[in-house]
């Protein structure tokens, strides 16, 4: 992992919400969860929902240019496309998501089963992966309506059994995470603890060493990802020196 100081060892990407529908009738991306990671969204254009369970039940908050909204870990959330919604999405534990910390609402069937699941979640590498999105996406969506049926009608047994599938599908992918947090946000935590320790002792050596960093958008068309055509940006320090 490079080392970056972009704030809080967070990833930054440029998110385009899928526009078209699911089979029940509403456009949007990928019902999932993350387990360890907070997610923000940074609405600049468009207007939308997001759509949530936690414990506190199902809910839609509205999205439009400038809301910004952010989830914690075990919320399950869906994105909602009403009209070209696009969104900064800011993610805590840069690299979490893709190494696995990011579990889609397929249903229980698949979701305890980790070769139908990565089968399901698979969008291969040919010119097929726009439909294999969208496929992924209505079988989450089948999922994610039992959830919220479930939790509507003060019934929390689906959304438990999904959490613990969730845990047990991911959890020898965990072993690795805290390699990651430990040299992400943790060590840039503890590089501020350092450097406000030495401003007040006096010293202000480390003002020496300051620079700007451009973020570098990723080459080629938007990747396809859970909730829409994804742009990340590359925040290490070694590639954005300017």
């Amino acid at each position: 992992m490079s080392a970056s100081s972009f704030p809080g060892g967070t990833s930054l990407s440029s998110l385009h919400v899928y526009g078209d529908p699911a089979p029940d009738g509403i456009c949007g991306g990928s019902p999932h969860m993350h387990l360890v990671s907070t997610e923000a969204y940074v609405v600049v254009s468009g207007t939308g929902a997001l759509q949530t369970i936690d414990a506190d039940g199902f809910r839609e908050t509205p999205l439009a240019a400038g809301s910004v909204v952010w989830f914690t870990p075990g919320t399950v959330h869906r994105a909602v496309n009403h009209g070209d919604l696009r969104v900064v999405v800011l993610m805590s534990n840069a690299g979490l998501p893709e190494a696995g910390d990011a579990v889609m609402t397929f249903p229980p069937e698949v979701v305890g089963d980790p070769a139908a699941y990565a089968a399901a979640a698979s969008l291969g590498d040919d010119d097929r992966r726009a439909d294999r999105a969208s496929a992924r996406r209505d079988l989450a969506v089948s999922g994610f309506e039992r959830l919220r049926d479930a939790v509507a009608v003060g019934d929390p047994s689906a959304l438990d059994a999904f959490r613990a599938a969730a845990g047990a599908l991911v959890r020898e992918r965990a072993v690795a995470w805290g390699e990651l947090i430990a040299e992400g946000p943790l060590a840039q935590a503890r590089q501020s603890l350092a450097l406000a320790e030495a401003v007040a002792s006096g010293s202000l050596g480390h003002l020496a060493d300051a620079r700007v960093h451009q973020a570098v958008p990723s080459p080629g068309e938007r990747r396809f990802g859970m909730c829409g055509r994804l742009r990340p940006y590359d925040v290490s320090d070694e590639e954005n020196d300017r």
